[in-house]
């Protein structure tokens, strides 16, 4: 990463891993368009113009910088100063005392960081984000991709939602995008085959009786017969141009996957940062076109994750190191319902941190497996400090600073069981990374 105080705060971030082991995602600004430039912003009062041109870098990716410029390998150490400047111009000032504390407690120089982080207090927050770049072409571009119809297979695995699945397949059914084939992996118990006989679409149903998410989900890839999936949730629903905005976007930008966004409730707007196209950062396999050939290249979903969390997320990591462009793309949207039963909660664990018993591993193994496995044990323990004090409130208080930060404070409190949750954690994430990935090929 540019500024190295995002390793105490992005610890895990897809962008501080290299692309095809050498490049990163970061331009080097002078190669860049001068079109996007004039959406970036100097920043003089940077000490150094080092962080001058990394600043414009990191501000080009956040704001949806999407081209071929040269890009950085690597970063040069920068001013202490403009390191703590950084944080307090893009993040909560609680971040910045964060960081502080931790580098004191680590015996970095005290005098220094002291100096700097003062140094650094006049800082204003930016409102970068209120400025993206824009597109301005995407309204009148006009799809080959469109124009040849290629067979989109939608894949979409079920367990005990038959309620809500009706739904999802009649909007499915409403979709002005019509070369398609529904592609449903059932878990559900009892099995009701009729079901499906009432549905307007070309649809192939599997039963699977192992509960398993991702072996459905493999499953589907193989039966697929389309070089374009769409992975679905069966707990959404979308409007009738989704298909068609998913696939616009891989032919505008020449993109390996669309990641589209998500919202929870009718009439939500979608979060500031996802409101615009920009590289994704993560993968979400209830809403997600992506090529075939990616599977064929680096392998199906990694069955270490089954009943438990981030399979999604080490995959689309894992597209995201192979050098597979993926594009968070606002415009094809989702209503993820998050209904109360059915799906992952009735096979394991529906939330990565918070634990149903006091005594159980805390995260959940799987996503120390996915920590350690790609970032090592330095960075998972940094990963593990900034969520773990969160965790302790309840989900529903999920992105409320004033309880993350009661959070934080009661963990204090009950840190002997927290110790215990997180070493009975890594423990089981050290086995699951002793067998190795689960990784079957698609021939």
């Amino acid at each position: 990463m540019p500024f190295r105080f995002l390793k105490y705060i992005q610890p895990t971030n897809y962008f501080s891993l290299p692309v095809d082991k050498h490049h990163t995602v970061f331009p080097i600004v002078e190669t860049i368009n001068e079109s996007i430039k004039s959406f970036l912003n100097t920043d003089e009062k940077f000490k150094s113009e080092r962080a001058k041109a990394y600043d414009l870098s990191w501000q080009a990716v956040q704001l949806g910088y999407i081209g071929n410029a040269k890009t950085y390998t690597s970063f040069e150490p920068l001013p202490l100063e403009d390191e703590y400047r950084f944080i307090k111009k893009y993040y909560n000032s609680i971040w910045v005392f964060y960081i502080l504390i931790l580098r004191l407690i680590s015996f970095k120089n005290p005098i220094k960081n002291i100096s700097a982080f003062l140094k650094s207090r006049t800082t204003k927050r930016s409102n970068y984000l209120n400025h993206p770049i824009a597109y301005r072409e995407w309204d009148n571009f006009e799809s080959q991709l469109l124009r040849d119809k290629p067979l989109v297979s939608i894949i979409i695995p079920t367990l005990n939602r038959y309620q809500y699945l009706k739904d999802v397949l009649k909007d499915l059914e409403q979709q002005d995008y019509k070369n398609i084939e529904v592609i449903v992996i059932d878990q559900s118990l009892p099995f009701n085959e009729a079901f499906f006989n009432e549905f307007n679409l070309k649809l192939t149903v599997k039963y699977q009786e192992e509960r398993a998410l991702w072996l459905a989900r493999n499953t589907a890839i193989k039966l697929s017969k389309g070089e374009l999936l769409l992975l679905f949730d069966d707990d959404s629903r979308v409007e009738p141009n989704w298909i068609t905005d998913h696939l616009k976007c891989l032919d505008f930008f020449n993109a390996d996957i669309s990641s589209g966004v998500s919202i929870s409730v009718v009439g939500d707007k979608v979060p500031q940062h996802y409101s615009f196209f920009r590289r994704a950062d993560q993968l979400d396999t209830g809403n997600v076109l992506l090529k075939k050939s990616i599977f064929r290249e680096i392998g199906l979903f990694d069955r270490q994750f089954e009943k438990q969390r981030m399979g999604d997320g080490e995959f689309g990591l894992r597209s995201h190191i192979n050098g597979f462009l993926n594009i968070s793309n606002p415009y094809a949207k989702r209503l993820h319902l998050k209904v109360g039963s059915g799906g992952l909660r009735e096979m394991g664990s529906w939330d990565s941190f918070r634990t149903k018993k006091w005594l159980d591993p805390r995260p959940i193994p799987s996503v120390l497996y996915l920590y350690r496995k790609y970032y090592g044990n330095y960075k998972s323990k940094l990963e593990l400090l900034k969520t773990v004090p969160a965790s302790i409130m309840p989900y529903r208080f999920k992105g409320n600073k004033f309880y993350m930060v009661i959070g934080a404070f009661l963990s204090v409190f009950i840190l002997p069981i927290i110790l215990i949750q997180v070493i009975k954690s890594w423990k089981l994430a050290s086995k699951k990374l002793k067998e190795g990935s689960l990784i079957e090929s698609l021939n």
